[in-house]
């Protein structure tokens, strides 16, 4: 049989792609939605159950119209997360991400402050559970995917298995304690768009900032953050999240986003301990 030309393998990988696509659109993590008792109330939350993600939320837009001021706590990790991986330094990794997220998406349209007696409005977050990715399959899946980059127009897609998820549930409250915007969220990894990284917390610590974007939206908006197109984001958020200053110094507490550098571990399967660490707050 006769080697293929260049051509001929664009021509090949084109035809196999949807056969790729079909193939793996049941490769998702899925992810129950989890209570960890860290809101105040649970009543009046809105649910929300699509494919990948499944959420309850409330906002009060009126109040939240009026707040000026945010303060953002350390995430939490509840005593289940905390069982569900080998290493406390990954899971303080992932919390970080979640802090640091809400930091640079409140910023939007909030000022930050660096005390928690100077804010109108609180926010604290709690990871419910981390779903463990399976290290050794995402492994496999890196080199199988940029081993395909070399005779195919597009790398193949992991393996749908050992996929990881998070489950997070957070909380705005005013100095009074009254509940502005509440969320509990939980989502898996897919085939399609999570990369694959060799670690436990890979899949968890890649979700994190999904559900940082979508707390702090709800939070700036006044309203759901899952429905409407996908806009661009500000250019305080880009710049915050490729690794700049951020827009108030108060998240400098959580360290800058590793930026290119995350990204192109991503690439390679690295895992986020090799291109990210926990901000000096997180790690109290």
């Amino acid at each position: 049989m006769l080697p293929l030309s260049l051509g001929q393998h664009r021509v090949f990988g084109a035809a196999l792609l949807p056969c790729l696509v079909v193939s793996i659109l049941g490769g998702c993590a899925s992810v129950p939605l989890e209570q960890a008792n860290s809101l105040a109330s649970y009543e009046g939350l809105t649910p929300v159950d699509g494919r990948l993600r499944k959420a309850k939320y409330k906002a009060v837009p009126g109040d939240l119209g009026t707040i000026r001021t945010v303060y953002i706590e350390p995430t939490r990790i509840s005593p289940t997360a905390a069982l569900s991986t080998q290493k406390s330094s990954e899971q303080a990794l992932v919390a970080n991400a979640i802090s640091r997220a809400l930091c640079i998406g409140v910023s939007d349209r909030f000022a930050v402050v660096e005390r928690k007696e100077d804010a109108d409005l609180v926010v604290h977050a709690t990871i419910v559970r981390i779903v463990p990715t399976n290290p050794t399959v995402a492994g496999v899946s890196t080199v199988a995917s940029l081993g395909s980059s070399f005779v195919l127009p597009v790398s193949v897609p992991r393996l749908p298995f050992g996929l990881g998820g998070l489950a997070v549930e957070a909380e705005a409250t005013t100095r009074e304690g009254k509940q502005l915007g509440a969320m509990v969220w939980a989502k898996g990894a897919n085939s399609l768009t999570t990369d694959a990284r060799v670690s436990q917390v890979g899949d968890a610590y890649s979700l994190a900032s999904s559900f940082g974007n979508d707390f702090s939206k709800m939070l700036v908006t006044g309203k759901t953050p899952f429905k409407g197109l996908p806009k661009l984001p500000s250019s305080q958020k880009l710049k915050s999240n490729l690794g700049g200053k951020p827009k108030y110094l108060a998240c400098e507490r959580f360290g800058r986003a590793p930026g290119l550098k995350n990204f192109a571990g991503a690439q390679l399967g690295m895992p986020p301990s090799w291109t990210d660490k926990a901000g000096a707050e997180q790690k109290r």
